[in-house]
């Protein structure tokens, strides 16, 4: 027999070990609003990522219309460097604002800042005038620490995923 025939044993109860825990997985999920919410969360954030490139990507509808393979990942490839780089300035945005909230003397809940995408759309103007004056100005030094405490969120996720205790 092969080892991915129906009739093995060992496939048989791995494919039976697997349904336990997909039920339990179901069930665990049925019976807890908070897990619940933490995967809608984490779902629309994924979706909201999927999204975002193909936003980005505006020219002809998404469509690539070279037939020639090398053409056709340059175009994937400029695609994802525009994408990472439109993420990385909206994170740069993100991160400067809360800055400013925190030099103001705003209290800045790290559990409220999980909930920021930095997939955000508003602000960026696909189709409008475009200036380079600015190309040669040197921009400050970033500094990348925010004076915020991740670790009470951190210690949350682990104990919400059960990683917190050693088995």
């Amino acid at each position: 027999m092969r080892s991915g025939s129906r009739k093995n044993a060992t496939y048989a109860a791995f494919r039976e070990v697997g349904r336990v825990i997909h039920t339990v997985q179901l069930l665990r999920y049925l019976s807890d609003a908070p897990l619940r919410r933490r995967v809608t969360a984490a779902t629309n954030k994924v979706e909201s990522f999927n999204r975002f490139p193909q936003w980005v990507g505006f020219g002809n509808r998404g469509v690539i219309a070279d037939n020639d393979p090398v053409e056709q990942e340059k175009v994937m490839k400029f695609n994802a460097l525009l994408t990472n780089a439109v993420i990385f300035h909206n994170a740069l945005d993100i991160a400067e604002i809360v800055r400013q909230l925190l030099e103001e003397g705003w209290e800045i809940d790290p559990g409220n800042l999980a909930h920021i995408s930095p997939y955000l759309t508003e602000r960026i103007n696909r189709f409008g005038g475009y200036s380079t004056h600015e190309v040669g100005i040197q921009p400050e030094a970033y500094d990348p620490k925010l004076d915020v405490d991740f670790a009470p969120l951190r210690e949350q996720g682990l104990i919400a995923a059960g990683l917190d205790r050693a088995d």
